[in-house]
């Protein structure tokens, strides 16, 4: 199953931050699916996978979150598929919640002892070790965090199959959330936007990839 290493480098040559898509190109069902499941199967802390995902067609529910959101104009309307990545809060979360009990008893599939002292160690991760527990903002931003890594695995494996994509943090945080509220459903008190991504095909090539060189960003000791 293995790929070779350029072609792993050529994926990231190839991904860029897409900022216009062709309308009329829509990624085939298979594909996207697979997209999103490098999403479902991304790793995150302790295993409690703290993101959900809106995945968002009807153009009209586009334009409500296209309203705030000054970093997506011409991605939002134009993007095969839009996903809207919400991150779990405190009510999920926290050591104790029923939530954390789901993941460790029916997900996870744990004996009542390991579930017990699971759990004593998230506690103590989450009160002593980061302060989580101190208030709400941090609990939210530390899962906001892991939600990065789900989306840093779909725009690379859409790179891999092909696909454009560009990841959107470019929104007014608390209108996008009475937005969500509003028109999806989504109870806001439990569950937060972490950020936007969008996916299709490119109407005109990215600029070259500029980084810096190795060794300015890495030290080996």
């Amino acid at each position: 199953m293995a790929i070779s290493s350029s072609q792993i480098i050529d994926s990231y040559y190839f991904r860029h931050a897409c900022k216009e898509f062709d309308p009329e190109k829509k990624i085939p069902t298979e594909t996207f699916e697979t997209i999103l499941e490098t999403g479902r199967l991304s790793p995150s802390s302790f295993g409690f996978e703290p993101w959900f995902y809106l995945i968002v067609q009807k153009p009209a529910l586009r334009d409500k979150l296209r309203e705030f959101t000054w970093g997506g104009q011409k991605q939002i309307p134009t993007a095969s598929h839009l996903v809207v990545i919400l991150a779990r809060r405190r009510y999920f979360m926290k050591y104790d919640s029923a939530y954390i009990t789901y993941m460790m008893q029916d997900i996870m599939n744990l004996p009542e002892a390991a579930m017990e002292k699971k759990r004593e160690v998230y506690r103590n991760f989450q009160q002593n070790d980061f302060k989580l527990l101190e208030n709400d903002r941090a609990m939210f931003d530390w899962a906001c965090k892991q939600t990065y890594i789900a989306l840093g695995n779909m725009m690379t494996s859409a790179a891999m199959l092909g696909v454009d994509s560009c990841p959107i943090e470019g929104f007014d945080q608390e209108k996008i959330e009475s937005v969500l509220q509003e028109h999806f459903e989504v109870e806001t008190d439990k569950f937060g936007i972490s950020c936007m991504v969008a996916f299709g095909y490119r109407v005109k090539e990215g600029r070259p990839k500029t980084r810096q060189p190795m060794e300015q960003i890495s030290r080996w000791v």
